[in-house]
């Protein structure tokens, strides 16, 4: 049994969302089998993890509808539907959509295709749109859990020998992936999906050995994994489970007498059916628009430097 506290914006919120008598709290408790009890603008929700999560979205889009709409939430009002154009919907009601046409063909490739492959830059959303996509099946249950994984070349892979436990030691390397999911899920929300291994974040080398059935894997900065590395991870699949490397073949931080198995795995892998390649150029960046600038005077500069 878990116990979960949402704290409201403030009175009128919770007047509204509680209902008279609180007879919403009482259809949330007879539908997902939890107990809830407010008090002031806090919200306390008790039961199984997993009930209690369920409880905790329902919750979220209720309370969506009652700052849409800024009237009290009937019982019968059916939950918020996310916009059928986005790939997901974050807690703070942010569509996630693809914008670019890479990025659109990058989605379509993630909801028909068991392996997928996403190479380009940094800032094309290839991450970021990933973990939309995985939360999204998550949410429809089409997948039991997520997994997220990364080489960890800067600390070697030797994690041992750092100080503090599992997550103080692996935290500064996997923190682009806690970003995307906090930005998403909301802290608390990414936080009980970790401690209830819904969602998994760990160095690619503690995935040796498993196999990993009706999962979402998403491998992130694909380029610093060793080609037998990356034979390792795509050998990890099981039944049920769907398979994303992204990574960036000009940032590469191996050893230089180490290959690159994301610059080899399209070689390796080609005619293969079932297994898509997405490439994206500087056009899918979709952060501050200087960035791609910036890209592009590299690659101007680095040209350059090839034909001396």
């Amino acid at each position: 049994m878990v116990t979960k506290k949402i704290h409201l914006s403030g009175s009128d919120e919770a007047l509204r969302l509680f209902g008279a008598h609180d007879e919403n709290l009482r259809a949330l408790e007879q539908s997902f089998n939890v107990q809830i009890f407010g008090r002031g603008d806090i919200l306390s929700i008790r039961g199984a993890p997993g009930k209690v999560e369920k409880a905790l979205l329902a919750i979220d889009e209720m309370r969506d509808t009652v700052g849409r709409e800024h009237h009290p939430l009937e019982p019968s009002v059916p939950a918020f539907e996310p916009n059928a154009s986005a790939t997901y919907t974050t807690t703070l009601g942010k569509s996630v959509r693809p914008r670019t046409t890479n990025q659109k063909e990058y989605v379509s490739a993630i909801l028909n295709t068991e392996l997928v492959v996403g190479i380009g830059p940094a800032g094309t959303g290839k991450t970021y749109l990933a973990v939309a996509c995985a939360l999204a099946a998550l949410k429809e249950e089409k997948v039991s859990k997520i997994i997220l994984t990364r080489p960890v070349v800067e600390a070697g892979e030797k994690l041992g020998f750092l100080p503090g436990d599992f997550y103080e030691k692996v935290n500064p390397y996997l923190r682009p992936l806690y970003d995307a999911f906090y930005a998403m899920l909301g802290p608390d929300r990414f936080r009980l999906y970790r401690d209830e291994e819904t969602i998994e974040i760990a160095p690619l080398a503690y995935m040796r050995g498993r196999t990993l059935e009706n999962a979402f894997i998403i491998l992130d900065e694909g380029q610093n994994a060793t080609v037998e590395q990356m034979k390792m991870l795509l050998t990890r699949m099981g039944q049920g489970s769907r398979l994303i490397v992204n990574g960036d073949v000009t940032q590469i931080d191996l050893p230089s007498k180490k290959m690159s198995g994301l610059v080899q795995l399209p070689l390796i892998l080609k005619g293969i059916p079932g297994i898509r390649l997405i490439h994206f150029t500087a056009e899918d960046v979709v952060r501050h628009p200087l960035v791609k600038e910036i890209l592009r005077a590299y690659e101007d500069w680095e040209k350059q430097q090839d034909a001396r």
